[in-house]
């Protein structure tokens, strides 16, 4: 599996149950989310733009891939939503790892582009940050319907949050991503 094979895999409609401990407070929670996962071409205007920002040739893209979230609340909480956009941009030398630009809106810009690195194992490292926080995800399919995925989340201080997520698809599976448009609707 490549890197754009794990991705057109994750694309789809999730929905996503999350175990997390805060270690400042050690506190547990959890969470449920839907997440809309769109594979997108590198071609695509969100894609070029986002890689005119890092100052990197959009044609050095491999693709692009659109996450929107929408928390499910329990009593009390609040809705959350938002939206990332990642491009992944592999080495010359290794198309299993690479830089990874990503946008995850106004409350976290990133400065510098992250890294990916889709290990032996098939499993998907993302590892990013920004000047206040640094993350790092792995990602891997249990079955083509089941994805689990674990982070930990450093502030200037330290640790500060670890997360261990379930996510069950729930339909929406795209075709693969090919170069023009003209591919895809053939």
């Amino acid at each position: 599996m490549d890197i754009i094979e794990f991705l057109q895999q994750s694309a789809g409609k999730w929905v996503s149950q999350r175990t997390s401990h805060q270690f400042a407070t050690q506190q547990t929670g959890s969470s449920r989310s839907n997440i809309v996962v769109e594979m997108l071409l590198k071609d695509d205007l969100a894609v070029v733009k986002l890689c005119q920002r890092y100052q990197i040739d959009p044609a050095q893209s491999l693709c692009g891939l659109r996450i929107t979230w929408d928390s499910i609340p329990e009593r009390g909480e609040q809705k959350r939503a938002g939206t990332t956009l990642l491009v992944p941009i592999a080495n010359q030398d290794s198309d299993r790892e690479g830089k990874l630009l990503w946008d995850a809106g106004p409350a976290e810009s990133a400065s510098e582009p992250g890294r990916f690195v889709l290990g032996e194992d098939d499993a998907l490292t993302l590892i990013t940050g920004s000047d206040t926080f640094s993350a790092e995800e792995r990602l891997w399919f249990a079955s083509p319907n089941l994805r689990l995925r674990t982070s930990t989340l450093k502030s200037a201080g330290g640790f500060s949050m670890a997360t261990f997520s379930s996510e069950i698809r729930m339909g929406g599976v795209q075709p693969p991503v090919s170069s023009t448009p003209s591919e895809v609707n053939s």
